[in-house]
């Protein structure tokens, strides 16, 4: 075996630490020292690191556990408050009389009560649904009569007509005159003028009222056009309701 392997086998430089410690020992114990070896005072120190982390630990939970019963506690409280609000708003129990028995007719004896029953109407009188029926009468005839006398709403409108003459010869005042002379029931005349058309040429532009249920555009047109000797055409350049 060699040297080398010699060494490989031996232990002696790896646990160093532990022969070092029995040697203190010895040396301690040879001179009458008492003293805790070093590794009992590790286990001791472990032990007290554990101890401390575990009361650290219990500290914790018991400041949870604290918090927890202050957090059930307050919520207990506001219920309670809640309780008292809900209890005071309804207010103490209303005692309900029972209902009064109803009392019927009672039947009259046979010993002439008959006659004197016959004095009392127990349903009622028609003189009471008669006056009623005049009064709800008089109210709907009133009614009917301020209603007839409301005006109704008449619907019209506002027609702005082109009259188009034949050339830039014919008389305008005349063709103006002519259009005016158109009279109907619901009809009603306003402002005219001249616009230019071209080459000379004006057509008459004029605005009329017309109801309209009464008149229409078509006999408008149609009372125009009759003058043909000044009258081209007819055309509505605007037409609204009023």
């Amino acid at each position: 075996m060699s040297a080398l392997q010699g060494l490989a086998q031996e232990n002696i430089w790896f646990d160093k630490s532990r022969y070092d410690e029995a040697e203190r020992s010895f040396y301690e114990g040879a001179n009458g020292i008492e003293q805790t070896p070093q590794s009992q005072n590790a286990c001791k120190s472990e032990d007290q690191s554990e101890l401390i982390s575990r009361m650290k630990g219990l500290e914790v939970d018991n400041k949870n556990l604290h918090k927890v019963v202050d957090d059930l506690q307050a919520k207990l409280s506001k219920l309670e408050s809640r309780m008292v609000v809900l209890e005071k708003s309804q207010g103490p129990a209303k005692i309900t009389a029972p209902a009064a028995p109803v009392q019927k007719p009672k039947v009259a004896e046979q010993n002439g009560a008959d006659d004197d029953d016959d004095d009392i109407d127990l349903f009622g009188s028609d003189e009471e649904d008669e006056e009623a029926e005049r009064i709800k009468a008089e109210r709907v005839k009133q009614y009917s009569e301020r209603k007839s006398k409301k005006p109704a709403l008449i619907a019209k409108s506002s027609i702005l007509l082109d009259v188009k003459p034949w050339d830039d010869e014919t008389e305008m005042s005349k063709l103006e005159e002519c259009v005016r002379s158109i009279q109907m029931d619901g009809l009603l005349w306003g402002a005219s003028k001249l616009v230019p058309v071209g080459y000379g040429i004006k057509k008459l532009q004029i605005n009329c009222v017309v109801e309209d249920d009464k008149v229409g555009t078509d006999i408008l047109e149609e009372e125009i056009t009759k003058f043909e000797d000044f009258v081209q055409s007819v055309d509505i350049a605007a037409f609204n309701k009023i």
